[in-house]
């Protein structure tokens, strides 16, 4: 790219971003409108839901399973030979609870189906986004708002869902079967989950949600509107879906050790 071509490609870079910004506002006023889940709308929801939670939630669990049993297993190992086992569980905690179950979640679900948005269906739904007709929004709730919606349902289920799985192992590992340690278990939890750390690992999951949820929708929908080619070897929004994850959880991490 040659320099005096920078300055154009900077403000259509921005223009774009907008554009990606205005479309998802669009869609997220529209997904919390209570109008938007008529009789025919909440059908669609459900199947969009089904599709993408449940029919993966068994396999995924496993998987994440399988994974998290590996990293307890080495982390507790690894801590008793240093004479810490005493951190060993804080730390599963805090790594694999905290910011790599969200953070799986949110890109498998951006894999499997926020970055698959069907291009027929958004092709037809905006011609430009500052002069939306009647038409265009009554099609826009309805076949695009219950992908979004069930985009970010997915990760949070998949996400709360893996945790869960995840502190039954950390117990299992560090304590075994028995109940004894459920006292010392409890209070090393709770001191992990202390109340602004909760706040923030539930809304730090929401966003990874709503970002996979509305960034593909929304390059998508630009594409179309500037009637290009969606036949690229990189979806629409990959590259944006990757930085805003990654400004997210900078800013978690930040807020959480500052």
């Amino acid at each position: 790219m040659k320099p005096e071509t920078w300055g154009h490609a900077l403000v259509r870079m921005a223009l774009s971003w907008w554009t990606m910004f205005h479309l998802g506002a669009i869609a997220l006023v529209m997904a919390f409108s209570p109008s938007t889940y008529y009789r025919a709308n909440r059908a669609v929801t459900s199947r969009f839901i089904y599709a993408s939670t449940w029919q993966v939630l068994l396999w995924f669990t496993l998987l994440s399973a399988l994974v998290c049993q590996v990293i307890i297993h080495i982390v507790v190992v690894t801590a008793i030979s240093y004479g810490l086992s005493q951190y060993a569980l804080e730390m599963v905690v805090r790594v694999l609870v905290l910011e790599l179950i969200p953070l799986s979640a949110a890109m498998f679900v951006a894999l499997r189906s926020g970055l698959a948005f069907n291009a027929s269906t958004a092709l037809p739904i905006l011609v430009e986004p500052a002069t939306l007709t009647r038409v265009d929004v009554k099609r826009l709730r309805s076949e695009v708002v219950p992908q979004v919606v069930a985009g970010a349902f997915a990760v949070v289920s998949l996400a709360m869902v893996s945790s869960v799985i995840v502190l039954v192992l950390a117990y299992v590992n560090v304590y075994g079967l028995l109940p004894w340690g459920l006292v010392d278990y409890t209070r090393t939890v709770g001191r992990v989950f202390d109340p602004i750390v909760t706040i923030g690992f539930a809304l730090k999951t929401l966003l990874f949600g709503m970002a996979v949820a509305v960034i593909p929708m929304a390059a998508l929908l630009e594409e179309s509107r500037k009637q290009q080619s969606l036949a690229s070897p990189v979806q629409p929004g990959a590259i944006r879906l990757l930085t805003v994850l990654l400004l997210i959880e900078a800013g978690s991490l930040a807020f959480k050790y500052s």
